[in-house]
C-alpha cells in the first residue's frame, strides 16, 4: 500500500534521487579540490570514479519498479495517438466490439438475473424447496396437508414452511384493484430469517384456527405506491375480497417474495385463505398449489433430506391412499436450484450464439490488424532497425489492441445497460406483477472486463508472427513483409474462413427463427380470436359466491349481447391462453381415486351455451350445452379430440362417461377439435369443458370472462362492454382486452427469440461482408501493379478479376459449406430457441445459401469495379 502511494509521489523522490546524487558528487569535488586538484579535474575525477550519473539514476529508480508502469503509461500514450491518426479505423473497430460485447452483456445479464441469482433473503444458500419427485405426477407444489406431514414428522430442517399465489379484490379506501399476493404459513418470516422496516410480521402463535389471523404485511413497494411509505399505516384496515385485514407490518427494500419474477403486494395467514378465496383446500392432499421451502439443519445434505422425506412419504402413502406414489425432491431455492427450468437451454443457446457473434467480430478484426501491421511493416521495420525490440514493438501492438476492446466493452456495456433499464421494467403479462432483476450487476461487469481483455489479446496477437519472423533489412528495402504471399493459404485466410462459416451458422439461425415464427402464427388454434374482447372479472372480490355468480354472468352475457354491432355473445371461467383449472380423469367405474389409477390430468373449462359459437370452435360431434344443463341435471361435458382418443380410444367418444371423483361423473355430450390452450408450441393436450351451471363436481365459478365478438373498432367496443358489465356489477374491477394481445403475450418468448436471432444474424451478415470486402480490397491493392502488367501484357480485364478476386469467392464458398454444416449439427441446440423450423430444411438451406452469395456479391462489387478499371499506362508510369 505503501508502495502504491508512493507510486503518485514518484517525481518527487525521483528528485531527491538526483538531488543526493549531485549533493555526493559535490562533497567530492570539494574533497578533491582540498587536495590540490583544479574544479575541473575534481569534476572530472568525481564524474569517472561515480560513474554515468544518468545510468544511477535509472537503476534508483528501477528499485521501485516505477519504470515498468511509465512504459506501460507511455505505451499507452503512444497507442492513443496511433489510434487518434486513423479514426475511421478505430471507431469501427470500436463500435464491432462495443455490438459483439454489449451482446453478450445484454443475454448474460438476463442469463444471472433468471437462472443464476439467488434469492434475496438471508444466507440463500441454506434455503431449499420440497418439490414432487419424477413420477406419474410431477408437481413443484404441494398440498397443505402433506406440507403439515413434511413439518412435523421430519427431522432434516431446522424449519419448514409453505405459501401459496392468491389474487383477490384489495380495496383501500374506496378505490378497489386487482392486486396478488401470498398466502403462507405463519412461520413463512421466520423460516427466512427477514425482519421488518415497519411493524411486524404475523408468526406461528398468531394462528388459532381458520380465520383467526387477520392480518397483513405489505410489500415495500406497495406500501409505498399505495400509502406514500407513511408510517401511520400500522393498524389500518384494508379489505381482501370485502374481508377486514388489520395492517401489521412491512416488508424490506430488498425482500420481494420467494418466487423468481413474480413479486407479491402483500402476505396474509393462509388459515385466512378460505375466508378470502371462498374455497378451502387446506383439509385435502390431492389440493395442490402450496410451495413449499425451508432451512436445512446444519450437517444435512439435499440428499439425506431428500432421502427422509421419501421414506416419510412411503409411510404417508400407507396411511392415506390420496398419497399413493408420492415422492420428494429437495433443490435450492431460486431459479439457481431448478435444474429443469424451461428458460435455461433456450438461454444457454442465445449465449452461445451471442459469444459466436463477438467470436466473428474479434476474427474480423484479427483480420484486419494483421492487414494493418503488413501496411504498416516498413516503419516497424525501420523502429526495428534503430533498436526497438520486437517484444517491445509486440507489446505496443497489443496496447492498441487490448485500448481498442477496452473502449468497445466500455461501450458495449453501455448501449447494453440502457437496453436492459427498458427490460427490467416491462410487465410482459398485464396486471400479473412479473419483474426482472437484469439490470448489470459485479457478474455482468467482470464478464465485460474478461470479454474485453481477451478480445483485445485475441486478435492483438495475430501479428505476433509477422512481427517475430520480419527479415529487417528485406522489409526496409521493399516496404512489404517477406512473409505475404498469393499463392498459398496465409492466416489472413483461415481467418476469414471461420469468419464466414460462424456468420453462416447465425444467419442459418436467424432464417430458422424466422421461418419457426411464422409458422407458429400459422398453427391451428381451434378458435377465432380475432375481433373477439374479453371482459375479466374476479367475482369474489365484490363477495359473490359460486351460486351467486350464475346468474350475475347470465346478466352480464344478456347486456353484453345487446351491444349493437355486437355478433354473438357467450362466458366462461377462464379461456385458452389466459390460464383454466386441472383436474385428473379417473375411467368409469373407478372407485379408489387415487394417483395411481388416474388416466390423465386435462385443461378444464366452464362454459356457457353459445360459447362454441363466439369463438369459433368446430364441434366434430355431438351438442353444445344449454341452459338447462344445470346443477338439477345429469353431468355432461364436452371434450377434444385428444382427451376422446386418449380415454376411449377409437371408439365413438359420444354417450360414453368418466369421473373426476366419486360424486363427479359425467357423460360426453359432444367432441370438439384439438387446439392449443396455453402455449401456441404445446403437444395436443387433452381438455374437458363443463357447462357454467354445473361446474366440475359441483364447484361453481366465481371467476367470470363475458366474451363479445363483433366489427366494431376496438376502443368502441372496449368502452360499449365496459359499460355494459359495470351496469350490471359496478363493485368489481374488469380487465377488458383482445383475446388477440391475451394471444400476444404468451408468444414474448417466442417473438424476443426471433428477434435476438435476426439480429444476430444481421450483425453477422455485416460482419462478413466487411470481412469479404477487406479481403478482396486487400487482395486488390496489393497486386495493382501486377495486375497491370498482365494487362499490359494482353490478358483480358474478366480473367485479372477472377485471379484478383478468386480466392475471396473461394474462401467464401468454403466458409459458407462449413457454416451450413456447422447448422445442420445444431438442430438439437435451435430446436431448444425455435419450434417449427430446423437447420436441415431445404428451404432453410437454400435460403442461407442465397444470402451469403448475395452478400459475397455485394462485399466484392467495389473490388471488382476497381480491377475493372486498371489503367495499364498510368499504373506504369507511377
Amino acid at each position: 500500500m505503501n508502495w502504491f502511494k508512493q507510486l503518485f509521489k514518484r517525481n518527487r523522490i525521483y528528485s531527491d534521487l538526483s538531488e543526493e546524487i549531485e549533493q555526493h558528487l559535490a562533497e567530492k569535488v570539494d574533497a578533491l579540490m582540498a587536495s590540490g586538484m583544479s574544479r575541473q579535474q575534481a569534476q572530472q575525477t568525481a564524474l569517472r570514479e561515480f560513474g554515468n550519473v544518468t545510468r544511477v539514476n535509472e537503476q534508483g529508480r528501477e528499485i521501485w519498479m516505477w519504470t515498468r508502469i511509465e512504459r506501460v503509461f507511455a505505451d499507452i500514450g503512444f497507442a492513443a495517438r496511433k489510434l487518434r491518426k486513423s479514426p475511421g479505423f478505430t471507431i469501427t473497430a470500436i463500435l464491432t466490439l462495443a455490438l459483439g460485447i454489449g451482446a453478450n452483456v445484454v443475454v448474460f445479464s438476463v442469463l444471472n438475473g433468471l437462472i443464476l441469482r439467488p434469492l434475496d433473503v438471508p444466507q440463500p444458500e441454506n434455503l431449499f424447496q420440497v418439490v414432487h419427485g419424477k413420477g406419474k405426477v410431477e408437481w413443484t407444489s404441494q398440498s397443505y396437508r402433506d406440507y403439515l406431514d413434511y413439518r412435523d414428522r421430519d427431522s432434516s430442517f431446522s424449519g419448514l414452511m409453505a405459501y401459496q399465489m392468491q389474487r383477490v379484490g384489495l380495496s383501500v379506501g374506496k378505490s378497489s384493484t386487482r392486486s396478488w399476493g401470498y398466502a403462507a404459513t405463519g412461520n413463512y418470516f421466520d423460516v427466512l430469517g427477514l425482519q421488518p422496516v415497519l411493524g411486524r410480521f404475523f408468526h406461528a402463535t398468531d394462528e388459532h384456527g381458520p380465520a383467526s389471523a387477520p392480518f397483513i404485511v405489505l410489500s415495500y413497494d406497495f406500501w409505498n405506491r399505495q400509502f406514500n411509505a407513511s408510517p401511520d399505516v400500522l393498524g389500518q384496515t384494508i379489505q381482501l375480497n370485502q374481508h377486514p385485514f388489520t395492517i401489521i407490518g412491512v416488508a424490506s427494500e430488498s425482500f420481494h417474495g420467494t418466487d423468481d419474477f413474480y413479486w407479491p403486494d402483500y402476505w396474509f395467514p393462509v388459515l385466512n385463505a378460505a375466508q378470502v378465496t371462498g374455497s378451502d383446500d387446506l383439509p385435502y392432499r390431492d389440493h395442490y398449489g402450496f410451495f413449499v421451502m425451508g432451512r436445512l439443519k446444519p450437517g444435512v445434505t439435499p440428499n439425506q433430506a431428500t432421502d427422509s422425506l421419501n421414506a416419510l412419504a412411503s409411510q404417508m402413502a400407507k396411511e392415506d391412499r390420496k398419497d399413493d406414489g408420492l415422492s420428494a425432491t429437495v433443490t435450492q431455492a431460486g431459479p439457481a436450484g431448478k435444474t429443469d427450468n424451461p428458460i435455461k437451454k433456450p438461454l444457454l443457446g442465445i449465449m452461445l450464439l451471442a459469444l459466436l457473434v463477438l467470436l466473428a467480430a474479434c476474427v474480423n478484426l484479427a483480420s484486419i490488424f494483421a492487414a494493418r501491421a503488413a501496411d504498416r511493416s516498413g516503419e516497424l521495420a525501420i523502429r526495428m532497425a534503430i533498436g526497438s525490440s520486437r517484444w517491445h514493438i509486440l507489446r505496443q501492438l497489443l496496447t492498441e489492441a487490448v485500448l481498442i476492446s477496452i473502449a468497445g466493452g466500455i461501450a458495449g456495456t453501455f448501449l447494453a445497460r440502457i437496453l436492459l433499464s427498458g427490460l427490467s421494467h416491462w410487465q410482459f403479462f398485464g396486471d400479473f406483477p412479473t419483474h426482472f432483476l437484469i439490470s448489470p450487476d459485479h457478474r455482468v461487469y467482470s464478464l465485460a472486463i474478461v470479454l474485453s481483455i481477451v478480445c483485445g489479446l485475441l486478435f492483438g496477437l495475430i501479428p505476433a508472427r509477422q512481427i517475430w519472423n520480419t527479415d529487417v533489412l528485406q522489409t526496409i528495402k521493399t516496404g512489404t513483409l517477406q512473409s505475404e504471399t498469393f499463392r498459398r493459404f496465409a492466416l489472413r485466410d483461415i481467418l476469414l474462413v471461420v469468419q464466414i462459416a460462424v456468420c453462416t451458422l447465425l444467419v442459418s439461425s436467424s432464417l430458422v427463427a424466422a421461418r419457426g415464427m411464422k409458422r407458429s402464427l400459422q398453427v391451428p388454434l381451434a378458435f377465432q380470436p380475432h375481433n373477439v374482447t374479453l371482459a375479466q372479472a374476479d367475482l369474489r372480490m365484490a363477495g359473490y359466491t359460486g351460486e351467486q355468480s350464475v346468474p350475475l354472468l347470465k346478466r352480464m352475457i344478456d347486456a353484453a349481447s345487446s351491444i349493437p354491432g355486437v355478433s354473438a355473445a357467450a362466458g366462461a371461467d377462464s379461456v385458452p391462453f389466459q390460464g383454466g383449472g386441472d383436474w385428473f380423469v379417473y375411467r368409469w367405474g373407478t372407485t379408489e381415486f387415487i394417483p395411481s389409477h388416474m388416466s390423465f390430468g386435462a385443461y378444464t373449462y366452464l362454459l356457457s351455451p353459445g360459447y362454441l359459437q363466439t369463438a369459433g370452435t368446430r364441434l366434430v360431434a355431438g351438442r353444445d350445452f344449454t341452459w338447462h344443463d344445470d346443477k338439477d341435471s345429469p353431468g355432461v361435458a364436452i371434450i377434444n379430440e385428444t382427451f376422446a382418443h386418449k380415454l376411449f380410444g377409437n371408439q365413438s367418444a359420444i354417450g360414453q362417461r368418466f369421473m373426476l371423483w366419486a360424486t363427479a361423473k359425467y357423460e360426453v355430450v359432444g367432441v370438439v377439435e384439438d387446439g392449443k390452450y396455453g402455449s401456441l408450441i404445446e403437444d395436443p393436450q387433452p381438455v374437458m369443458f363443463f357447462p357454467v351451471t354445473q361446474g366440475p363436481g359441483g364447484l361453481l365459478p366465481t371467476r367470470a370472462v363475458v366474451i363479445v365478438r363483433s366489427q366494431l373498432p376496438q376502443d368502441q367496443i372496449t368502452a360499449a362492454l365496459r359499460k355494459a358489465v359495470t351496469g350490471i356489477e359496478p363493485n368489481i374491477p374488469y380487465a377488458i382486452a383482445p383475446w388477440d394481445d391475451i394471444i400476444d403475450r404468451t408468444m414474448i418468448p417466442v417473438r424476443a427469440a426471433t428477434v435476438v436471432l435476426s439480429i444476430m444474424g444481421m450483425l453477422a451478415a455485416m460482419l462478413a461482408v466487411t470481412g469479404i470486402f477487406g479481403m478482396a480490397s486487400y487482395s486488390v491493392s496489393k497486386r495493382l501493379k501486377e495486375q497491370g502488367i498482365r494487362i499490359a501484357l494482353g490478358a483480358q480485364h474478366i480473367q485479372v478479376m477472377r485471379s484478383t478476386l478468386g480466392r475471396p469467392a473461394l474462401l467464401l464458398l468454403i466458409g459458407s459449406a462449413l457454416g451450413l454444416v456447422l447448422g445442420v449439427f445444431t438442430s438439437s441446440l435451435m430446436s431448444h430457441l425455435v419450434a417449427y423450423a430446423t437447420p436441415r430444411e431445404p428451404l432453410i438451406l437454400a435460403g442461407v445459401f442465397i444470402t451469403m452469395l448475395l452478400l459475397g456479391v455485394v462485399a466484392t462489387f467495389i473490388p471488382a469495379r476497381r480491377t475493372l478499371a486498371i489503367d495499364p499506362a498510368q499504373l506504369l508510369r507511377e
